[in-house]
């Protein structure tokens, strides 16, 4: 899955030069410690950052995992969102779209206020 996942990523915009296609760095957790994972992204030229099974624990890459446990989070605060109630995907993504805009607005407006 991980291959799908990291060719699935868009284009990454830059202030300068072309696009990117590909991230420059992935952080994962236990559970993507295989060689194939690994040699995913070896190939395709992202440093990778992943825990060991048995040697390392995921206490330093929780830095990073933060931030998205943290926006997951203030996903989770609306209900229509925590609970799909939704059946369909596209109504799903508009309600996912509107609650990001109520996030980033709120947020926007902490700082200006």
């Amino acid at each position: 899955m991980i291959e799908e996942m990291v060719d699935a990523v868009p284009a990454i915009r830059q202030c300068w030069g072309p696009p990117r296609r590909r991230p420059a760095k992935l952080h994962a957790d236990k559970a993507y410690d295989h060689r194939r994972c690994r040699q995913a992204l070896t190939v395709r030229h992202i440093q990778h950052r992943i825990a060991r099974r048995d040697l390392e624990s995921s206490q330093r890459l929780g830095r990073h995992r933060w931030v998205v446990e943290r926006s997951l989070a203030w996903l989770a605060q609306f209900r229509r969102l925590a609970i799909r109630y939704e059946r369909r995907a596209d109504i799903h993504l508009a309600l996912t779209t509107l609650a990001a805009a109520l996030i980033t607005r709120r947020f926007v407006a902490k700082w200006f206020c």
